[in-house]
Parts: structure tokens; sequence; C-alpha cells
């Protein structure tokens, strides 16, 4: 169970009690001269530092605040309370949206199986298949990475709730690349809440339209401990439209890097919590989404939930410590920039083994230029997976291809000798024979 952290002391009161001890000046004049420090730091956590000399940790906070007050900007977006959220950009957020500049929308750097067309799809159903998983494992689904892949592939229908909720997030994200040239609208938003929710609602009406006012819904642990209660049905509209403006570019009437404002925009539909369900999936595709729509390609194949699915309290947590200190965006932020820094580097680092794996492959194997690339990546798969079935349609879908080109390349292979084919019903299914190895060798 996670824990709410600590609420931070108020500044008004703090500053009270210096005035008292006539030592308000000479903190002032050491937030003066202090260096601004490199890390955000809620209160919550600052709590259990030691301070600098000549500090109290009350002090040391007062100091961080005056600090960071002359850089925070705000946002048309505001609480329950009708109090403004804001945002600053340290450095390293600054380092990290260079990099994503540099890597994410540009040329320099991009991996070369994502550039090749004859490998690109694999890598983007692999991705899709990932967001997929985890972004509905975050909410609660219920079932392994490997029987969703298995069940994507083969196209077999969902068997309960979790697996429904897995199809829908993938059919959803690639749904959201063919949407990302459209600005946002509420028609837009419904309907992609609506793509991740079909058949998983109690109630099914609810997909694709705001919470009613007898539908409070709020965010808190199974024992009742309220985290969020968000803000109430009847302004649900009102802010909706300020969601698609802000999303569009609209307002504010200064720049937002585009990656700040898809952050920000996943944490805004989030707050207001808009719908009966899938608030959450919903928000994270919208950020996909304005990330695609702003050119940053390299996202369709990076899987940003995998790396929250790893830390779900830190997650939640950059939530709270927002909520909790004077509505500062930057703690999500933060959060964010960090989790898309470390899904950046597993794209690279899942690109290169499986690089090296290919290497060590086709060194042993010259034979499998003799084969296409759909066919080499389904040997190279079968070589680690003796028991693995295939058929066309799961064929189809690891790459992306057209029905026929499916059905050739599996047919090939078993007139080749590669794939052993038997009836399943009106399914035609191709098995791995126990001598692979042996029967490639052969072929050399």
């Amino acid at each position: 169970m996670m824990k709410k952290p600590l609420l931070p002391p108020q500044i008004p009161d703090i500053i009270r009690k210096l005035e008292a001890q006539n030592r308000l000046e000479e903190i002032f004049e050491l937030a003066r001269l202090q260096p601004f420090t490199g890390d955000y730091l809620h209160w919550d956590r600052l709590y259990h530092l030691r301070p600098p000399d000549g500090f109290t940790v009350e002090e040391w906070w007062l100091v961080i605040k005056l600090q960071r007050r002359g850089f925070l900007r705000q946002i048309p977006f505001k609480d329950k309370q009708g109090r403004s959220f804001q945002f600053l950009l340290p450095d390293v957020v600054q380092e990290q949206l260079h990099h994503i500049d540099m890597g994410a929308g540009g040329t320099i750097g991009i991996p070369e199986p994502i550039v090749n067309p004859q490998t690109r799809d694999q890598y983007y159903i692999k991705s899709l298949i990932q967001e997929a998983v985890t972004s509905s494992q975050l909410e609660g689904a219920a079932t392994t990475r490997k029987i969703a892949k298995e069940m994507i592939q083969t196209g077999r229908k969902p068997r309960d709730r979790s697996e429904q909720m897995i199809l829908n997030n993938y059919m959803t994200m690639r749904r959201i690349s063919e949407l990302k040239s459209e600005p946002l609208t509420p028609v837009l938003v419904f309907e992609i809440h609506r793509l991740i929710t079909e058949k998983t609602l109690d109630d099914h009406a609810a997909a694709g339209r705001l919470r009613r006012s007898d539908e409070r819904r709020v965010v808190a642990d199974v024992k009742g401990n309220i985290y969020h209660d968000p803000p109430p049905a009847d302004e649900l509209p009102e802010r909706m439209a300020a969601i698609c403006a802000f999303a569009n570019g609209e307002t504010p009437d200064y720049f937002i890097h585009p990656t700040i404002r898809a952050i920000i925009l996943h944490f805004w539909l989030a707050y207001d919590h808009p719908f009966v369900d899938g608030n959450g999936r919903t928000a994270r595709a919208i950020f996909y989404w304005a990330m695609l729509r702003q050119g940053f390609w390299l996202f369709e194949f990076i899987s940003i939930s995998s790396i929250l699915l790893k830390a779900p309290v830190k997650y939640a947590l950059s939530f709270l410590y927002t909520e909790t200190d004077d509505n500062d965006l930057t703690y999500f932020i933060v959060a964010q920039m960090e989790a898309i820094q470390k899904a950046t580097r597993e794209l690279h680092s899942y690109i290169d083994r499986k690089a090296q794996e290919v290497h060590e492959i086709e060194t042993r194997m010259r034979i499998l230029d003799r084969f296409n690339h759909r066919q080499a990546a389904l040997i190279r798969h079968a070589l680690k997976h003796p028991f693995q079935e295939y058929t066309v349609g799961s064929h189809r879908k690891s790459h992306n291809v057209v029905y026929e080109t499916s059905r050739t390349d599996l047919l090939n292979l078993h007139q080749r000798g590669i794939l052993e084919m038997k009836k399943r019903g009106k399914t035609i299914v191709f098995t791995v024979p126990r001598d692979l190895s042996d029967r490639l060798k052969r072929l050399e």
C-alpha cells in the first residue's frame, strides 16, 4: 500500500517564525548565495535529508521554494479550487529535451533496424504489444505478455476482461498512429476512450462519454484511503475544451516544448478523471498522440508504460507531489522525462541485443540468406522457441503484411522442409520440427 506524502509546511508560517527570531534577512541572504539544487525534491523526501550548514530543514525548504518561484510559469489548467498549475524546467529536463529533439524527431542516431523497411514493422508491432500490455497492467490487467502476444498474433478473441483491455489498447495505439494529423477535439478524445474501454465497462454506454454527476469517481486504495478526488462532473465539458485548446497549442501565449506539453496533457486528463474508467490508459494514449503529432516518430517504437510499470509507486507519487506542493507540475515532468529516457535506452539496448543474436545465427548459418527477411525472422524465432506454432494470421500481424504474402511465406517454408503443417479445425497450423537445425544444415 502506498503511503501518502508528507504535506509541506506553509511558507507564510516559516516566514512568521523567522521574523519572530529576527532571522528573515539572514535567510534571504543565504538563499541568494545558495546554489540552485539540481534534484527536484518534494518535502516528503527533503524532510529526511540533512540541510546545508546554517539551516534548519524548514529554512532549507523556504530557500528552495524562493529559488523555484522565480522560474515557475503558470498554464491555463486549474485545480478544483481555481488555483493554477505551474512548472519550470530544471537543467536535467532541458538536457533530456535536447536529446529527444535530436534522436526522436531528427535523423541523428536513428537505429538502423527502424530505418530499414525490411525490419521496421517487426519493431513497430513489438512496441505496440509491449505498450498495450504494460499500460493495461498498470490499470489492473492480470495476464502475461506471452499470453497477450499469442492472442494478438493469432487473432483469437479475448477470454476475459484483462485480455480485452490489452487488445483494446493495442487497437487504440494503432489507431492513434492514424489520428496523429488531426487536432484534438472532445469527439476525438471520446473516440480514443471508446476504443480503450470497449467491452470492459460494467455499463457499456459509459464508453466514449463524460461521467455524470451521479458517477463520482475517486482514486483510492483497497482500504478506502482517497488519494485523488477529481473535479465535479458539471465542470468536465468546459475542462475538456480547455484540454483540447492546450493540446492544439492555442494556449498559453508563450512557447512550451511539445514534449512538456504532451506530459502535461497526460497529467491533466488523469487529474480531471473525466470518465468512469479507463482514465489512465486514455491519458497515456493522448500523450502518444501529442508526441506523434509533433513529429517525434521514435515514440511509435518505445513503451513508456513498461517503465512506469516497473516503479508504479514512483509514478503515483509524481501525481501526488504535484497536487500537494502548489500544483507544481515539475515533479511529474521530471518523473516522465526519466521514464522517456529509460524507455529510449531500452529500445536501443533491445535493438543491439537482437542485432547481436542475428549476427551470431547468420555467422553460423549462411543458409538464411536464401530466405526473405520475414522467413528468416521466423526461422530465428523458431530456433529459440521449438514448440511455437505459427498461422497465416500470426505471421501477418508480426510483419504487418497482407494475407496472401503471409500465406506464401509459410507455405514456401513448408515446401522447403523448414516447417511442418497440419490442420486444426479450419485453421492451418505450422509447427517447428524437432530437427530444425539439422534440416537447415542439410539445406546448406
